[in-house]
């Protein structure tokens, strides 16, 4: 399994900055046209895990940056559906607008 596979596994085990760190490395090592992709991704990790450390400014700021870099890889890319990992992300961008941190755990 490379970082990818297991970036990917972490999110969904709720593991967010383990997935944050495994998805970095993906990016890091990623062709100059698949780094955004990889980097929605990281946004979306930290997203969910600045939301559970309670900071609405951050978790904000970070559904943006995925939501801005993943959207050219709608509506899938690698294996992920991305075009629902951005409902996802417009799910939770309305959860934060109305005050709460209580996002529904990410699919990917």
């Amino acid at each position: 399994m490379d970082a990818f596979e297991r970036g990917l596994d972490l999110i969904r085990d709720g593991r967010f900055f383990e997935a944050h760190e495994e998805l970095e490395l993906e990016w890091r090592a990623a062709a100059p046209g698949e780094r955004d992709f990889y980097q929605g991704l990281v946004h979306v990790a930290v997203a969910w895990y600045q939301a559970g450390r309670g900071r609405p400014v951050a978790t904000a700021s970070q559904l943006e940056k995925a939501a801005r870099r993943l959207a050219r890889f709608a509506p899938s890319h690698r294996g992920v559906d991305v075009g629902e990992v951005l409902l996802q992300v417009r799910a939770a961008q309305a959860v934060v607008g109305g005050g709460s941190l209580e996002l529904e755990p990410p699919r990917v």
